[in-house]
This record gives structure tokens, sequence and C-alpha cells, in this order.
């Protein structure tokens, strides 16, 4: 079975690929992640876990779904991380997790996709988008053809660096960044109620019509991306960016 997480729409892309590819069941984690469903779930054929890679590791509230829900039949587990760049180390944790889990871990995949982490960094045009979605078509393809084939994912080379921004880095990462405190709307705000819907952590509501963040944010950029007025900024480094979601993506 294929689980996915995605805030704009890369993981969602890869997810559905992999299933295309695998003829297997895909289901999105949205709605058990934002409603803490931690029930069991059962998969005679290898779990795929595609997820987006947050400061190059697994998203903190995927990973505590994963510790916490019960994944029952198959005992093999492949990763799947759709990436601006790279995952570092993140598979000595993904490692760590699936032992404690008694899961067999087959690997983890990097699959390089379009920015969207716009809080910190340059979101591509659609154009730009567009050329590196299609060189990461390949990549999802070869990662399926591996699941399908039932090897292991090949263990990647790992640097210095890539132990320190999967460790230290990480670790800071969450307390330091991961907030909401930034997140503002514009009177361009009409109202529609989108980013609620989209938050996977239930971290904004509305009030007299207008989005407001709580303290559980997990930087997914659903709400900021997705918002079809463009009226949500994050602090000063947001304003002029093209927001991204995936093109064939617009829920």
């Amino acid at each position: 079975m294929i689980l996915y997480f995605s805030g704009t729409g890369n993981s969602e892309h890869a997810a559905e690929k992999i299933g295309q590819e695998t003829e297997d069941e895909v289901l999105n984690l949205f709605e058990r992640l934002k409603n803490k469903d931690y029930s069991r779930i059962t998969s005679s054929r290898p779990w795929v876990v595609v997820t987006p890679t947050y400061a190059w590791r697994i998203p903190r509230i995927l990973e505590e779904w994963l510790k916490r829900t019960e994944l029952a039949g198959s005992r093999d587990i492949y990763f799947v991380m759709t990436c601006g760049e790279n995952i570092g180390n993140a598979g000595k944790y993904l490692r760590t997790l699936c032992a404690q889990k008694g899961i067999r871990y087959r690997g983890c995949c990097a699959v390089v996709m379009p920015e969207n982490y716009i809080a910190m960094f340059a979101t591509p045009t659609r154009e730009a988008a567009c050329k590196i979605i299609e060189k990461a078509e390949m990549k999802i393809m070869q990662a399926a053809a591996v699941i399908r084939s039932g090897e292991e994912f090949a263990e990647p080379d790992i640097t210095i660096t890539d132990r320190l921004i999967s460790g230290i880095v990480n670790d800071l990462f969450y307390p330091v960044c991961v907030h909401a405190k930034k997140f503002y709307v514009t009177d361009a705000c009409i109202s529609c109620g989108k980013c609620e819907r989209v938050c996977p952590t239930q971290n904004v509501h509305l009030e007299s019509g207008r989005p407001v963040w709580g303290k559980k944010c997990t930087h997914c950029m659903a709400c900021i991306c997705r918002c079809p007025a463009e009226a949500i900024e994050y602090g000063k480094h947001s304003r002029g960016l093209p927001r991204y979601t995936f093109p064939e993506s617009e829920k």
C-alpha cells in the first residue's frame, strides 16, 4: 500500500505515479493526520511511504503518526522522499524508526522536485517547475521499478554534512523555525476558508472571515501556497515570490 502526505502536491504526484506503476492502492494520510487517527491499517503488499522532506528528514507530524499507528500485514517498508535538493542522512532515522516498529527497512529514495518552502527559499516559476518535474519523472519511475521487483533502494554515500543537517540542524530547525508567528493575511483575502481546510494540524481557523494561526504549525506551506487569492504572506520573505503547487494539483 502507498501511504502519502503532501502539502503542495509533489509527494501526492509521486505517490499516485508509483501506485499506477506498481498497481497498488494509494492512501492519502491527510485526514488521518488532521484527526490524529492512529487506527490500524493492513496491507499484504510492502508499505511505501511517500513524503516531503522537512529539514533533511521526514516531517515530525508523519513520524509521530508512523510511531503510533499499527501497520499490519507486510513487514517490509520503502520510503520515497521528495525534496528541493537532497535528504541528507534521513535514512539513519528511518532505519531506527523501522527497527522500533519491527518492520524491515527497504531503503529510501530521494526525488528532487520543485521547491515549495516559501518561508525560507525561493519558489520556482511554473515554467521552471515543469522542467524540474520532467527530470523527476524518471526517478519516480525508477523507484517504482525497484519496489515492483522487491529489491532494496541503493544506499547513498553519506557525508559529514549530511549527518549534521539531518542531526543537529534538524533538531534546531523545529524549535527555532517551525511556528506560524510570521504568517499574516492581506486585504486580498476573499474569506474562502481554503487555508483552514488544507491545514493538516487544524492550526488555521477563520475569525470574522479571516485566517488566524495557532501554535501547531508544521510548515507544510499548504495555506500560503494553496490560497487562491495569494492573500497569505510569511513575513517579508514571501512577498513577490510565486506560490507553488504541483501543476496538476488544484485542491
